[in-house]
């Protein structure tokens, strides 16, 4: 009689083959994928402005991909929870410079459920053919929700924002935000695909054709698009060229506190013009078309404070040219958050009412719930500002400029409709007073470059206390100045009216991509519904 190993006479023989895994080996089985998630997700925000080092976006990808690779979609919600803390809690830090903790972590915490959401998605398709492209949908899609809810959306973060230095920039003039994130994001899924072939085919001795050739065009075709992109991106002016003048006028000194200070803000802003205009008439700098304020540059009403109106008209008088004046006021009991075209002998001419305005910063979501939990909160936002309704741009000295107010940069559609709407070149007056020294205003600037490709129009950056920028249409900074200094830039820029395939296309592509991803999702869900009734 031949005994075999699951005999009864030689029970001995199941003990190593059934034994259980210790608890110890269970741990490091738990805890390996969540510490890569997290570290992936520090990865990731590391990548972004800024510092220059937007390559990094793609090994934090591949890494997220080996963590969630062959999951369960619990697995991967809290995966994807710990990738979205890692990148998010660092990247967001800023938001709480004045404000304490609190919000900056209830900020991090609900935005990271979204790619929570995400990373249970990813788990299930990555078992699919062709992984990488639904996988990388989806993170476009999650982005897609994040900038439209809760409570308008918050797309602060995308991939594309983190990418003005890198090789994919063109692609943002091809297909925006979305094309350009969700080449990063199926390049770095394609690099861990590459890995996962070679290291299996080693194991196996077998190649699988079919699932190499899926790792390498997933990495080839985003670097080839954006190879091919690169004759989209251009500098050159095709209806002549203004010469715009930009200034920073500083604050009293930074933080919430400068609030008290409105007078002084304002009185900072038209020194600083009164000065460009002796530089002019000395000769040192040439004389500008029109000139850009940063936003709350008048935080007084001029239309109802004499004082500020005079201060605003002198200095429109002494420069000689148009000014747009960020400015706080007041209409039909309403608080606007508005720029003003401001002609040096004609006074006000045009206004435009920011429409994305910021919760929580503009106004206050939920105002009796968080008055209950903390009264310094609503303390700090008294009067909700109201939101404008149409685009802004301003005819200044013959030249259409498109306004985008600071927060506003980061939504796609802000940005698109001035170009719709004839825009030349685009201003983004920003006020980052508030966030002192923090990343914040990098990462902003970072935003205005990616919208200068997408657009391929001249971007200026006027802030109240740095950095203020001017960037060419090719995404490139051509002049900057620090932060916390008063200072002026003057410079001739391209005027462009052609539009790209970006601005033409609008929200097609990131629709498209939408309907990939939920292709993807429906594709996993009725595998694993065979899968079921198979088994049964």
């Amino acid at each position: 009689m031949t005994v075999t190993a699951t005999s009864v006479d030689e029970p001995e023989q199941l003990e190593p083959q059934a034994a259980p895994a210790s608890r110890g080996a269970r741990w490091v089985r738990r805890l390996v994928p969540a510490a890569a998630a997290t570290l992936a997700g520090v990865l990731l925000y590391v990548s972004f402005p800024p510092r220059t080092l937007w390559w990094l976006a793609l090994p934090a990808f591949a890494v997220l991909g080996w963590a969630l690779q062959d999951r369960t979609w619990k697995a991967g919600l809290g995966l994807g929870y710990l990738f979205g803390l890692g990148f998010l809690l660092p990247l967001l830090v800023w938001t709480g410079v004045e404000v304490g903790p609190g919000p900056w972590l209830a900020l991090a915490v609900v935005e990271a459920v979204f790619v929570a959401l995400v990373g249970a998605g990813i788990a299930m398709v990555s078992r699919l053919p062709v992984w990488p492209l639904w996988a990388a949908a989806l993170w476009i899609a999650g982005e897609a929700a994040r900038a439209r809810a809760p409570f308008g959306g918050f797309p602060w973060g995308k991939i594309a924002f983190g990418q003005a230095d890198g090789v994919f920039l063109p692609l943002a003039a091809a297909g925006g935000t979305p094309v350009l994130g969700f080449a990063v994001v199926l390049c770095g899924f394609g690099l861990y695909e590459i890995v996962r072939q070679v290291v299996d085919g080693r194991r196996t001795g077998v190649v699988r054709r079919g699932a190499a050739a899926v790792a390498l065009l997933s990495v080839a075709v985003p670097v080839v698009g954006a190879l091919a992109a690169r004759s989209l991106v251009s500098d050159k002016a095709e209806d002549g060229t203004a010469t715009v003048a930009v200034i920073q006028g500083n604050v009293p000194r930074s933080g919430l506190e400068f609030n008290a200070q409105r007078r002084a803000v304002l009185d900072y802003h038209a020194r600083e013009t009164e000065r460009l205009a002796a530089k002019i008439k000395a000769g040192k700098v040439a004389q500008p078309d029109f000139v850009l304020w940063p936003e709350n540059s008048s935080d007084i009403d001029p239309f109802t404070n004499p004082d500020a109106r005079a201060v605003i008209d002198s200095a429109a008088k002494a420069v000689g040219v148009p000014i747009s004046v960020g400015g706080v006021v007041e209409r039909d009991g309403k608080l606007y958050n508005e720029q003003i075209l401001w002609d040096p002998a004609k006074g006000a001419l045009d206004t435009y009412d920011k429409r994305q305005v910021q919760p929580f910063g503009e106004y206050l979501p939920l105002r009796s719930l968080l008055g209950a939990i903390n009264k310094n909160w609503t303390s700090m936002v008294r009067q909700d500002f109201s939101r404008g309704t149409e685009p802004g741009v301003f005819s200044m000295a013959g030249t259409k400029v498109g306004l985008a107010t600071c927060y506003e940069a980061a939504f796609d559609w802000a940005v698109r409709d001035n170009i719709t709407h004839g825009a030349q070149i685009i201003s983004v007056p920003s006020n980052n007073a508030t966030f002192d020294r923090s990343e914040m205003t990098y990462q902003q600037l970072a935003m205005s470059r990616v919208r200068a490709v997408e657009h391929s129009r001249t971007v200026t950056v006027p802030v109240t206390s740095g950095v203020s920028a001017v960037i060419m249409p090719d995404g490139k900074i051509t002049q900057k100045t620090g932060m916390f200094v008063a200072d002026s830039l003057v410079q001739k820029v391209p005027l462009r009216s052609s539009q790209t395939p970006a601005t033409r296309l609008g929200i097609l592509p990131e629709m498209l991509l939408v309907l990939v991803a939920a292709g993807g999702l429906g594709w996993s869900v009725a595998a694993a519904v065979r899968g079921r009734r198979n088994d049964l």
